[in-house]
């Protein structure tokens, strides 16, 4: 280890978290891993938060990235958080195979936690072996790196490494370590942990906090905690409804799993739509459909009045009162998620104007995908042809999604007038939809593809393959069209699974 090469990387931190409440976490260094070695560092992402890539070898980013040496600033700490599971609430789950090391003041002057996921047992393990095998960290890499290039707000994956370890699941497997960058760590949970213990100094301690570091216009208001709650309403709206528009579905969308800054986070059996149904479900633990595609919206509106609950003392002494503001701010989000929704739609549609009938249009193409099983992200990729088109017959593309194209035409020649009446230019629509429209998705059969050969081949092409195109989703080229074809049906994922 060269000590003059890191100390030269020392990151600017400034760990406000570590600052506030001895409360609020538990103080713990990394488990040093045995033969760590990097897969795959984000050069862009290091760079913006301050790192030179190649001021280090890849033998000295290993022993940073699996926890072996913490760079200056470092303050590694596990954070107490609580969380409803599937509506059943559970006290104390907190960080049990995760460290916060810092946050890091970027080159772009922007705080981002800086965390290691799968750095070993904690106080909040609860039995666990604080592991993580590498094949949940490769997934978070390729889809959080996805869901950014996409343009939804998601957690970043700054280094992937192999431990030279083995942990026990199902099975023995390699064990892995994914460097995971965030605008913080602080969920729905964090409050749940010390609201259902009565402790409101540390919920308005966490409240203020939250406010000055993502809502600072909440103290603005009248009620700055009121405030916080229709802030973060509406980042989980809009979040929300752009999960909608690539066909995510997050999998496990528990309280502990909402980031009060508005991102996505923990990426454990989420997975994308090939085949449109809004009933889909991929995740193993899931079985009775909770977090089902089409069911986020009302989950998302559900966790967030277990965010309001925690929030009533601070909203108003008087319990009747604070209930009353709250449901009106949740009643009123619901409406901010749908025009959410509706601006995320319009914009694949090549919209630009809101016009009544407009949900009609959208809900009307849903229900002949539904109906004729299309690919979410071919069928919407494929409008962009069809764009001054007759008939679904001159758009090839579009035409491969539906078995029955003729049920397309009365719905094309809507939605050709409403087009027409915006009078835009059919080059400039066509541009905008392949903008909005991703033709590479990082496919669940690709990616189980790309685990598989790494955890059981060792190979690690297939993966930095998938990271390279699901990175660049809108530009189509030739190399990458691999990603764009649906599942044949002996490549089709009916399930996936939680990284635990």
């Amino acid at each position: 280890m060269h000590d003059q090469a890191l100390q030269g990387e020392a990151l600017r931190f400034d760990n406000s978290y570590a600052r506030l409440s001895e409360a609020l976490f538990q103080r713990q260094s990394p488990h040093p891993v045995r033969a760590p070695e990097l897969l795959r560092l984000n050069r862009p992402l290091a760079e913006t938060l301050g790192l030179d890539p190649d001021a280090c070898s890849d033998a000295e980013w290993a022993e940073v990235f699996a926890g072996n040496r913490l760079l200056p600033g470092m303050e590694p700490l596990a954070m107490a958080y609580a969380g409803h599971q599937f509506g059943n609430f559970v006290p104390q789950l907190g960080d049990g195979r995760a460290l916060l090391l810092g946050e890091v003041i970027g080159r772009d002057g922007q705080r981002r936690d800086l965390q290691l996921k799968g750095s070993g047992r904690t106080p909040f393990s609860r039995g666990g072996d604080g592991r993580a095998a590498l094949g949940p960290v490769l997934r978070e890499y390729i889809v959080s790196e996805a869901m950014h290039a996409l343009g939804v707000p998601s957690t970043r994956a700054l280094a992937a490494v192999r431990t030279g370890e083995s942990v026990m699941r199902d099975r023995i497997l390699p064990g892995g370590i994914v460097t995971r960058v965030a605008r913080s760590h602080i969920r729905v949970g964090t409050f749940e942990y010390f609201a259902a213990r009565r402790d409101q100094d540390s919920v308005r301690l966490l409240a203020d906090h939250v406010i000055q570091r993502h809502y600072p216009d909440a103290v603005e208001g009248d009620n700055a905690y009121l405030e916080l709650l229709r802030a973060v309403a509406r980042a989980q709206a809009e979040l929300v409804a752009q999960w909608l528009g690539v066909g995510f579905i997050h999998g496990v969308m528990n309280t502990d799993n909402v980031s009060l800054a508005g991102e996505t986070i923990d990426y454990g059996p989420c997975a994308f739509l090939d085949a449109y149904h809004p009933d889909t479900v991929f995740s193993s633990i899931d079985q009775h459909g909770r977090y089902a595609f089409g069911n986020q919206p009302r989950i998302a509106q559900w966790n967030l009045a277990r965010f309001a609950e925690c929030l009533l003392p601070l909203i108003d002494g008087d319990e009747e009162r604070a209930i009353a503001r709250a449901t009106e701010a949740l009643e009123a989000n619901a409406d901010v998620l749908d025009v959410a929704w509706m601006g995320v739609m319009r914009a694949k549609l090549g919209l630009q104007q809101a016009e009544e009938g407009d949900k009609a249009l959208v809900q009307d193409l849903l229900a002949l995908m539904r109906d004729q099983a299309a690919d979410y992200t071919l069928a919407f990729r494929g409008l962009a042809e069809a764009v001054g088109a007759d008939g679904p017959e001159q758009a090839p593309a579009l035409l491969e999604g539906f078995p029955e194209p003729q049920a397309l035409t009365d719905w094309l020649l809507v939605w050709q007038r409403r087009l027409h009446a915006e009078a835009q230019p059919q080059a400039s629509v066509q541009a905008t939809m392949r903008a909005r429209n991703p033709r590479y998705i990082p496919r669940n059969h690709r990616v189980e593809q790309a685990i598989a050969a790494a955890v059981d081949d060792g190979d690690l092409a297939p993966f930095h393959r998938l990271v390279d195109v699901v990175c660049d989703p809108y530009t189509e080229r030739s190399a990458a069209e691999y990603c764009a074809t649906p599942p044949a049906d002996h490549e089709r994922v009916t399930q996936t699974f939680c990284g635990t």
